[in-house]
């Protein structure tokens, strides 16, 4: 039956324990080694057996490298073994003796772990069963960087009785050098997934400590037991720290649309320079304004503290969709907030939407709604916030800016009622995948739901953002309404045929 197994070995200077590794591994046919970047003897050593095969490969994440070495393996049933982990003898003769034509089986089997030379059967490390036999035909494991775990869906898990060594540790040094390795993937895994704060961050240390050393009877095991639930607290510790400095980094491309309303749109620009975090861009979406339009764009780009372009196009009427794809198409951030040139954005506007940003949503913000006094008093006295009880404002709720009731009251949402382009912001590769906005769009109305639609149908998500992403609405004469029959007609096609995708996007202005 060892005709029917490849072994895949993980390794990058893996000199120490490769070698017991592998002679514990002889009596299989195949044993693959995926090395990415040795500089010590690991590959030497790996070419003395004559069964192993060496492949090498830059680092792609613990959960995508487990793949690529199965796709290497030459045998369908692949048994995954760390380079510092030593198969017994009665581990290997049950596993050669398998009868593996069930393909929909996955076998695991008890590692033991130890530190230097003791065997620690504390701090989480007992009763530790691992997944680690499977038929590459029927399963795979989790594209994840880091925790990577073989999918069993549908699968049914068989444990051995034999048994592995796992030669985890000799050193602090070695410990505290896998737990920045490990608390950095996963901070990056998680960015945008998870959230996380300085205070959780010491709440979870504490309660990591406690559970290892008493809990889970650390005390028991000497300075190894005190050494291993420190690690594993401060590793707590670090991967919400760092996931918390992850989440605070975000390239943000703030897109503004305007048409001949240079006066709002120097006011609009002003609020986007004194933002309390800035964005990595500022680019103006221009829908044929004149050249009034433009002078004043370059003389407030000398003074803007973030580049600030121009994306214009020429004046054929209301081609609001194709003005968005083109400045989007100039963007560099990983993330798109859309006003428009009409909202005057208080203080922590990109702040309230950076905090809100999750992977697999796009946001709609509120607006407030200014009267026309104010709206002009705004205009001529420059950008200020308002209180939720200054005069001459309505939708008063939205005027209020609270990260603790933003985190409360902001939720998710189906449908695409309320839908409002004016403040919302998206993750750039949603709106790659689904190519943008539709620029059969001509007039206004409804380009922004039927983009939205396409998000929804491809599994985008929808939150509403309150209590932050505050911005207030100056007030103007509505558009025409003229288009709005054929638009309408665009929007319901696109939700009775389930879309995700639009053929006249934002494709064709993109550089690749």
């Amino acid at each position: 039956m060892s005709q029917a197994i490849s072994v895949t070995v993980l390794t990058k200077n893996s000199q120490q324990h490769l070698a017991q590794c592998l002679h514990a591994l002889h009596r299989f046919a195949e044993v693959l080694v995926l090395d990415n970047g040795s500089t010590d003897e690991t590959l030497a050593i790996a070419a003395r057996f004559a069964n192993v095969r060496i492949v090498e490969h830059a680092f792609l994440g613990f959960g995508p490298m487990k793949n690529l070495a199965a796709q290497h393996a030459t045998h369908p049933w692949v048994l995954s073994i760390d380079s510092d982990e030593v198969l017994s003898s009665e581990l290997t003769e049950e596993i050669l003796q398998l009868d593996l034509r069930d393909t929909h089986k996955v076998y695991s089997f008890l590692r033991h772990n130890f530190y230097g030379k003791k065997h620690i059967k504390a701090c989480g490390w007992d009763n530790d069963y691992v997944l680690r036999l499977y038929h590459k035909g029927t399963t795979r494991f989790a594209d994840l960087p880091v925790h990577e775990y073989i999918q069993t869906d549908g699968l049914q898990i068989h444990t051995l009785q034999g048994t592995m060594d796992h030669f985890s540790f000799n050193s602090i040094s070695q410990l505290i050098a896998k737990m920045d390795h490990y608390t950095t993937l996963f901070a990056q895994e998680k960015r945008f997934h998870k959230s996380s704060s300085p205070a959780k961050s010491y709440f979870k240390w504490a309660f990591s400590l406690f559970r290892n050393y008493v809990l889970q009877r650390g005390f028991l095991y000497g300075y190894e037991g005190m050494a291993i639930s420190f690690s594993n607290a401060n590793g707590t510790f670090y991967k919400y720290m760092k996931l918390h400095e992850e989440n605070q980094r975000l390239g943000i491309s703030l897109i503004i649309t305007t048409y001949n309303w240079k006066e709002a749109l120097a006011t609009v620009l002003k609020s986007a320079f004194r933002q309390s975090e800035l964005p990595r861009e500022i680019i103006v979406a221009d829908d044929g304004s004149r050249d009034d339009t433009r002078a004043l764009i370059e003389s407030m780009a000398k003074e803007s503290p973030v580049p600030l372009l121009h994306s214009w196009q020429e004046d054929i009427g209301f081609r609001a969709a194709e003005s968005r794809n083109r400045a989007i198409a100039m963007a560099t951030g990983e993330y798109v907030v859309i006003i428009d040139g009409d909202m005057v954005l208080h203080p922590d506007f990109l702040k309230g939407h950076r905090r809100a940003a999750r992977k697999g949503y796009f946001t709609q913000g509120k607006r407030v709604l200014l009267s026309p006094e104010l709206s002009q008093d705004l205009i001529n006295r420059g950008p200020a916030p308002f209180s939720p009880f200054s005069a001459g404002i309505t939708n008063r709720f939205n005027a209020t800016n609270s990260p603790f009731l933003s985190r409360l009251f902001s939720k998710d949402k189906t449908g695409i009622a309320s839908i409002k382009s004016c403040n919302m912001s998206f993750w750039m590769e949603d709106i790659i995948r689904v190519n943008g906005f539709n620029e059969d769009f001509v007039g206004w109305g409804r380009e922004d739901s039927e983009f939205a639609v396409r998000l929804l149908n491809s599994g985008t998500k929808r939150q509403n953002l309150a209590f932050g992403g505050v911005a207030y609405h100056l007030h103007h004469q509505e558009n025409s309404r003229q288009s709005l029959p054929a638009n309408d007609t665009i929007l319901e096609k696109a939700i009775t045929d389930k879309s995700t995708f639009c053929p006249n996007g934002i494709g064709k202005h993109l550089p690749n």
